[in-house]
């Protein structure tokens, strides 16, 4: 077994969950487990200057090895998982020699991940794939991109001869709830630039994220008896249905690609006398994406002069924003990662992310953080699968990157 995959497989079967309703950091404790025994293996190979902080946050620096002045860069990875499923438990299925069929993850209860659903597979006949066994997610997202630092750090230590400017070494908590940057010391850090190695596919870039807000609304009814309610009662349910009426009935997650932003309703609860609602608010252009604030603003305007003043209270909060902005001005370090995947023999895919990640903030804080690849895919559920040769292959990049840096 090679070292992505053995370390890959050590790190999927620690929960390392976060909870976005915690306001701790990290939100969940058991992220300090992963966190610690990343800090002990990047010592064990020889990196004296691996450090958890009381936050979870790892970071560790290899010194360069070159009498020239290079860049310091950043090798970024987060160690949570989606809240969106289960990860716990994790029972990996290697599914060897794949052979471009379904691949049943769970013969007990029917699930399989099939071609039908997932018409990407067959590109990946006679690779070895490892998937869930159908009731937790997997945890490619992120720990294959720590996998793919972690073995590509071991490589630097056991061999002196590969020329190398300095390397940061970044781990950090609650990327999935939108902290991960939150407490992260980019001075500290030091690094001049970074990547996350956080993608999907093989030979994904991407250095466009949507910009990003997140909009809770609470809806303030009247309850009446239904039997003497007439102009009486305001039922926040209808009222609260009537307002995402007002919104663009096609600019939802489920009619969007590419660089269409949406509205997504992604939670509402409640009864007549209050409802909850929680919206995102995702675009790429910061144009479209202040228009679309702007909309829902109107949308509770209007209620509130149809059914009186505080039926609807509204708080819109920005996330993040497209680091594209950031990253223009440096486009060196994606002109690099593409040359990187060429020497590599892999077709390069630019492509915008419809999310965001780490680098989306940390780029607006001052260190330009495109993402790459993994080679995971179906993050956040139990159909997720990583490919063993695409991890592989993505520790080849990040070692042409340091490399082409190296030689200028």
């Amino acid at each position: 077994m090679n070292a992505v995959v053995e370390k890959f497989l050590k790190y999927v079967v620690i929960d390392t969950k976060s909870d976005d309703a915690s306001e701790t950091c990290p939100s969940t404790a058991k992220q300090f487990d992963l966190a610690k025994l990343l800090v002990e293996e990047l010592k064990a190979m020889g990196i004296a200057s691996a450090a958890m902080d009381d936050n979870g946050y790892v970071m560790a620096e290899i010194p360069s090895n070159v009498e020239h002045s290079v860049p310091a860069i950043g090798l970024i990875a987060h160690m949570d998982t989606s809240p969106d499923f289960s990860g716990k438990d994790v029972k990996p299925l290697i599914t060897e020699n794949y052979d471009g069929g379904d691949i049943v993850l769970n013969k007990a209860q029917n699930i399989v991940l099939s071609v039908k659903d997932f018409p990407e597979l067959p590109q990946y006949k006679g690779q070895t794939i490892i998937s869930t066994d159908g009731t937790t997610l997997l945890g490619a997202d992120n720990k294959a991109g720590i996998a793919e630092i972690m073995a590509f750090a071991e490589f630097v230590m056991k061999t002196p001869s590969y020329k190398h400017g300095a390397i940061k070494i970044g781990f950090t908590p609650d990327e999935e709830i939108g902290r991960g940057a939150d407490l992260f010391d980019v001075k500290k850090f030091g690094a001049d630039f970074a990547y996350t190695i956080d993608g999907g596919e093989i030979g994904e870039i991407e250095y466009e994220n949507f910009n990003a807000a997140s909009a809770e609304l609470v809806v303030n009814g009247i309850n009446i008896h239904p039997g003497s309610a007439k102009h009486k009662m305001k039922n926040a349910v209808l009222i609260g249905m009537e307002l995402n009426g007002l919104l663009p009935t096609f600019e939802i997650p489920g009619y969007t690609e590419k660089y269409e932003g949406f509205y997504h309703l992604d939670e509402f609860n409640g009864n007549v006398s209050k409802v909850e609602m929680f919206y995102i608010i995702r675009d790429h252009s910061r144009e479209k994406f202040e228009a679309k604030k702007e909309l829902m603003t109107k949308a509770v305007t209007f209620i509130n002069e149809k059914y009186g003043a505080g039926t609807v209270e509204l708080k819109i909060t920005d996330s993040y924003y497209n680091m594209k902005e950031k990253i223009l001005p440096v486009m060196h370090v994606v002109d690099t990662a593409v040359e990187a995947m060429e020497m590599a023999d892999i077709e390069p895919k630019i492509v915008a992310i419809r999310g965001g990640t780490d680098g989306a903030r940390l780029s607006y804080m001052g260190l330009p953080t495109p993402n790459i690849f993994t080679g995971g895919h179906n993050f956040h559920g139990k159909y997720e699968y990583c490919v063993v040769e695409s991890m592989e292959k993505a520790v080849e990049v990040i070692k042409n990157i340091i490399s082409l840096y190296a030689a200028k």
